[in-house]
């Protein structure tokens, strides 16, 4: 016995040779399951995680994150629920950066890089982050935040010199002038990636752009509002390594465009506000581009069709319905090396569209699973589904790892419902399938294809669905299944809260549960039944927003109860809104 011991200690990795091999090892799920070994191994995970995800603030104390891996250089963390992107949770909500921001000046000594995402950061959180970091931090991504301003913006681009990324898409950002971009170009040498595209900011110079052009070498990625494409003709000029350039507008007509040489380097392109009319200003690179954003061009289907078919390496493509299936059928046969396809769905009253056009269903979707056969992640709004698409899917895409489908009838008629047998042959011939979204209509899909969901989703670990299966039963046997599911969001009326907390007791893996509408029973000890230690519970009432549209009409907004539950390391919250109401045994 005690020679087999001493067998077993001579086969030790060193602990050296342990960390040059945590080195290559990146992927989250990975290090967790290493971490686990034994308290060696815990500890080089410890010391070499350079990155980290906190899908939810409030899972883990900041401090404790921070004396569990100290040598942090990358920092990601999201904070409100996804809902809120589609205004369904309240804007005071919570997801401050406060507690976050104050450990960060303290102890993240290493850190490089900070993204964000549907945070509120105020201006004083990036002087503290400005304070603590300013000749360190290389990378700064507020993705769809909202609180701070462009005086906060340019306390960042006036200290921080190192930095390489600067990206605030989609944030809410008050506007008070545009020196923020000023003191960047005057200050920032090593500038690689700018984005503000899709914010309100309006007041900035298009020659602060061209300086940076001409003062950032590595310059490849820019992303702005709407400013006219002719202001920015010195800008394209500069920019010689550019790659992808997303923003500006045409109002001129096109005839004198014909001034805008893009640089030769461009392989991504997103067109804001362009008309059928400027379509050629983008035939001749069109052939180099791998990636392209049409959300916000006014082309019509034959338009996408007279672009997709001069673009054959492209490899990302963003667009709405209007693409229709007659360019689902053309990018099939024309773009064999596509990998993400997003298609959202187009405004009801689309202008110049013809009878038909503008209209995703199976036919275009069969023609795509049959001719992309390298596509990893759909998400697509359809008009019309058979099961027969997402057979072909299971049987031809390998890849796929992100699937959403979201089927809006439009007062039509569908083919074929419910799609339970296409969603099985789904799971079952996409093994690498890891996060799945179902948002159908009513007898869009039964018990049994909920069960099929549990029974074949091995390896998805977020799920979101809405109007799927029928009652309880339908539940609690998807409940059965889905062993490594973390994450799950639902919106639908079928079910009970009875059920809803059985089966979140169910699955193993789960750290967040988001539902919205389901069956209230008025009795706080059914919602009770989820209680367990780490996991806390918040319930919103039904709630009305009154909107006011641009014409000065006001709208009421009527909005179900709310549910969310996620395993959190911090205990309870602090920072409850009047909205939220915290479930716990007292409540019973």
């Amino acid at each position: 016995m005690e020679e087999n011991s001493k067998k077993s200690r001579n086969y030790d990795i060193p602990d050296l040779a342990l960390e040059c091999i945590m080195a290559y090892i990146n992927d989250s799920y990975d290090r967790s399951s290493i971490s686990m070994v034994c308290r060696k191994w815990y500890e080089i995970d410890s010391i070499t995680r350079k990155h980290v995800t906190i899908n939810f603030c409030y899972t883990i104390n900041p401090y404790r994150l921070s004396q569990r891996f100290p040598r942090l250089e990358s920092l990601k963390l999201k904070g409100k629920p996804r809902a809120a992107r589609f205004n369904l949770i309240p804007g005071n909500w919570g997801g401050y950066l406060d507690p976050w921001i104050r450990e960060i000046s303290k102890s993240f000594n290493c850190l490089k890089s900070l993204h964000l995402r549907r945070m509120i950061v105020y201006d004083a959180d990036l002087q503290v982050l400005v304070g603590s970091h300013s000749q360190l931090l290389q990378v700064l991504r507020l993705d769809m935040c909202s609180g701070f301003s462009t005086d906060g913006l340019k306390l960042v681009t006036r200290s921080c010199r190192c930095l390489r990324t600067l990206v605030f898409e989609d944030s809410t950002v008050e506007e008070k002038d545009g020196e923020w971009l000023h003191e960047l170009a005057l200050n920032n040498t090593v500038l690689e990636t700018l984005n503000f595209c899709s914010t309100d900011i309006g007041n900035i110079s298009t020659q602060d752009l061209e300086l940076i052009a001409r003062n950032c070498k590595s310059l490849v990625s820019v992303k702005t509002g709407d400013s006219e494409i002719l202001d920015l003709a010195g800008f394209f000029q500069a920019a010689k390594t550019l790659e992808e350039f997303g923003g500006g507008s045409f109002s001129e007509e096109p005839d004198k465009y014909s001034v805008i040489s893009f640089p030769r380097t461009l392989r991504s392109v997103a067109i804001s506000y362009t008309e059928k009319d400027q379509l050629p200003i983008f035939f001749p690179f069109a052939s180099q581009l791998k990636k392209l954003d049409l959300l916000y061009v006014l082309f019509d289907t034959e338009n996408h069709c007279q672009l997709i078919q001069r673009c054959p390496n492209l490899e990302i493509l963003e667009t709405r319905n209007l693409i229709g299936d007659q360019g689902l059928e053309l990018l099939s046969q024309n773009c064999k090396r596509l990998k993400k396809l997003r298609i959202e769905l187009g405004a009801d009253d689309e202008q110049g569209i013809e009878e038909g056009q503008g209209v995703v269903t199976h036919r275009g979707l069969s023609a795509l699973a049959q001719g992309c056969v390298e596509l990893e992640h759909l998400t697509v709004y359809v008009s019309d589904i058979t099961n027969e698409p997402l057979e072909l899917m299971g049987m031809h895409w390998k890849n796929l790892c992100d699937f959403r489908l979201i089927l809006h009838d439009r007062g039509r008629m569908m083919t074929e419902l419910p799609l339970d047998n296409g969603i099985r042959a789904l799971l079952k011939g996409c093994p690498k399938l890891t996060r799945l979204s179902l948002y159908l209509c009513t007898g869009g899909m039964s018990d049994l294809g909920l069960g099929y969901i549990g029974q074949y989703g091995h390896n998805v670990r977020s799920f979101m669905l809405g109007n799927v299966g029928q009652s309880d039963a339908g539940l609690l046997e998807f409940a059965k299944g889905c062993p490594k599911l973390q994450k799950l969001e639902m919106r639908c009326g079928y079910f009970s809260e009875r059920a809803v907390s059985l089966a979140t007791t169910r699955l193993p893996s789960l750290r967040l549960i988001w539902w919205q509408g389901y069956k209230t029973s008025g009795r706080p000890s059914d919602l009770l039944t989820m209680v367990r230690p780490f996991w806390n519970i918040e319930y919103s009432p039904p709630r009305q927003d009154v909107v006011t549209d641009e014409e000065g009409q006001e709208t009421v907004i009527k909005h179900p109860p709310q549910l969310l539950a996620y395993y959190s390391l911090a205990g309870e919250r602090t920072d409850y809104p009047d909205t939220v109401i915290p479930i716990n045994p007292s409540s019973g």
